[in-house]
């Protein structure tokens, strides 16, 4: 069978997309994380279907390069976004879709000769944000586990975010591990252990949302109206509102770039 396919990335985070509106491709874990194999396959962080939605413009089914089905992706969102205009499912720049987790909306614009895609994520209730002695956990789509560091490019991400991940508290479903620095000027820079993937990402969309809500959550900064993060694959902007019970209005910002299409024999 032939399989087309086309490879995207944001800030780095990189995915297999394919248009699965019309036929299903094999689902099977062992194919799907042999595409993601950066030796033997295509390469990537995680796979994105694109399907048909009654409601929306299109279903994004997400799977990590371990070949199995995960929960919200905020960069492979950000590609999905992207990945519609380029198939004609959306004609203008707004787009509304579904994942997992419940509906999205998307915004793509021109700047600089680059294409920044927002995405929304969904709502945060404060009180299921939980805060411990040493680190902070709350889900944005997916499980992030917070920690606030010094120096962190001296961090071994692999080595300590492993252990967490691993942790029996996390055995079960696994949680995505950030390192986050915070600097003077208020900018972040957060790095990720993904699960899933079981290694350092290169930038983490809803990784990088989750630290921004913890930081204020924590008065670690004073503003969420636009907050720059640095990832090692390029800069992100995080921007909410915070009500009396919750974080609202949450949207996730940064460039998006095709790479190339092509086809693999399965």
């Amino acid at each position: 069978m032939k399989l087309n396919f086309f490879k995207y990335q944001g800030t780095g985070n990189d995915f297999i997309l394919i248009d699965s509106r019309t036929e299903e491709i094999v689902k099977e874990y062992p194919l799907l994380k042999k595409l993601c194999d950066r030796h033997f396959g295509i390469g990537a962080d995680g796979i994105i279907l694109i399907q048909n939605d009654s409601k929306g413009d299109f279903y994004m089914k997400y799977y990590n390069s371990d070949g199995k089905e995960s929960t919200m992706c905020g960069n492979g969102g950000r590609c999905a976004i992207h990945f519609s205009k380029k198939l004609g499912i959306t004609k203008g720049n707004k787009i509304h879709f579904r994942a997992m987790d419940g509906y999205h909306y998307g915004l793509i614009k021109r700047n600089e000769n680059k294409d920044l895609v927002s995405m929304s994520l969904l709502n945060i209730k404060k009180n299921e944000i939980e805060i411990h002695p040493e680190h902070v956990f709350l889900n944005t789509g997916s499980p992030h586990h917070i920690l606030f560091v010094e120096n962190i490019n001296k961090i071994d991400v692999y080595k300590e975010g492993r252990k967490i991940r691993f942790q029996n508290s996390y055995l079960k479903k696994g949680v995505n591990v950030n390192f986050v620095e915070i600097f003077e000027n208020k900018t972040l820079q957060v790095r990720t252990y993904e699960r899933g993937v079981e290694n350092e990402t290169l930038s983490c969309g809803t990784g990088v949302t989750a630290s921004v809500i913890a930081a204020y959550k924590m008065n670690k900064i004073s503003s969420i109206e636009e907050i720059q993060v640095d990832t090692l694959g390029g800069k992100l902007w995080v921007s909410l509102k915070e009500t009396k019970d919750e974080y609202k209005n949450i949207y996730l910002t940064g460039s998006v770039e095709f790479i190339f299409q092509g086809y693999i024999l399965i």
